[in-house]
């Protein structure tokens, strides 16, 4: 099968770039002819502008040997950018696969767009032959927009480490994204204030690049400099360095599809406490009533979920987990395992070449 691949660039620092990297690490690219096109880099709006152009360019001249185009979305400008490329696809005649991880989506949809545009974005979703999403929740929503019978939930994947981790003595915690408010980072520098009372050896490490708007925020970080370290956007290997020093992994997002991050923090056997939003916690499987300020003795969840926008629960979660080792370990364990069994990048890359087999056998090929 020859599969045109559009999504933000692979170099781009998010995501939807870290699940395609995952993707042809575990060899989707020897599976089927695959073509991926970048509509979308980091930089200025000029580079920005450009790579959109070529984009465009390079998507033209392949598209008429192809047999199906795969669509990475999110939501905003990345579903007003695919929403162009979907609409030429289909005057080519061409299957359309849709993959949404628009964490935002429904914000988007339903508060951003105004009645005008929520027509034309339906329209246009409704051009695919088939929808992928992140989690049932997503499924659900996206209901409302699409037939059910076009939605398949299909769940990002990560490579898992050949061992996970033994030393879980450390009172380090570890956040991995963008740093601004609608990821949790106030809250969680509130909370971190707090747990380093109780735990006064607590280290909290924010992994990513700050937003443009929260440089407030970026102040009280810095001024948190003796247990907050920012070392800016983390490498893959500065990731595993990281995963090997921390045993936390905290994500108090206030909306979420499921984070590539996260998956990849469980993978390593850290233990996590993340916002009870969007798929997390399908992927969790924890405590759902999102209640964290105590942890019941023999917790057996893989995962501590939060009640997003609430910086007491997040602290009490923290300090429970910062003063058991062993609990840590066995949720981080359980965790491990979790990713093993069900979010495992081999077994994603193979559902995915399932499904372009199901859509090229409508065209009859």
């Amino acid at each position: 099968m020859k599969i045109v691949m559009i999504g933000a660039d692979r170099s781009v620092k998010g995501g939807v770039s870290a699940m395609v990297n995952n993707l042809y690490e575990a060899g989707l690219d020897r599976r089927v002819e695959l073509t991926y096109i970048g509509t979308m880099v980091d930089g200025s709006r000029a580079r920005k502008a450009l790579q959109a152009v070529l984009a465009l360019w390079r998507f033209l001249w392949a598209l008429p040997g192809t047999d199906l185009i795969h669509v990475n979305m999110a939501a905003d400008a990345s579903c007003f950018r695919k929403l162009i490329f979907m609409r030429i696809a289909a005057l080519f005649g061409k299957k359309i696969l849709l993959q949404e991880h628009g964490g935002d989506f429904s914000g988007f949809y339903y508060e951003r767009c105004g009645d005008k545009t929520r027509e034309r974005v339906k329209r246009g979703l409704n051009l695919a032959d088939l929808c992928l999403v992140l989690s049932e929740e997503w499924k659900d929503f996206f209901s409302d927009i699409l037939p059910a019978e076009k939605i398949f939930v299909l769940h990002n994947g990560v490579p898992v480490p050949q061992e996970g981790k033994a030393d879980y003595s450390d009172h380090r915690a570890l956040f991995l994204g963008r740093l601004c408010r609608e990821k949790g980072v106030e809250e969680l520098l509130e909370a971190a204030a707090k747990a380093r009372w109780e735990v006064p050896d607590f280290q909290l490490i924010l992994g990513g690049t700050w937003e443009r708007g929260n440089e407030e925020l970026k102040r009280r970080a810095e001024s948190l400099a003796d247990f907050v370290t920012c070392p800016g956007w983390v490498s893959p290997k500065e990731r595993e360095e990281l995963f090997a020093r921390c045993s936390l992994f905290v994500l108090p997002t206030w909306f979420e599809g499921q984070p590539v991050s996260l998956l990849e923090a469980m993978a390593a056997g850290l233990c996590p406490a993340a916002s009870a939003v969007g798929g997390i916690p399908q992927v969790l499987e924890g405590d759902r009533r999102g209640e964290a300020s105590s942890l019941p003795r023999g917790f057996d969840g893989c995962g501590v979920l939060l009640p997003p926008k609430d910086p007491e629960a997040l602290a009490q979660a923290l300090i429970g987990l910062l003063k058991d080792e062993e609990l840590r370990r066995g949720i981080g364990s359980r965790a491990r395992q979790r990713i093993l069994e069900e979010y495992d990048i081999k077994n994603t890359a193979e559902r995915l070449v399932e499904f372009y087999g199901s859509i090229c056998k409508k065209e009859g090929r």
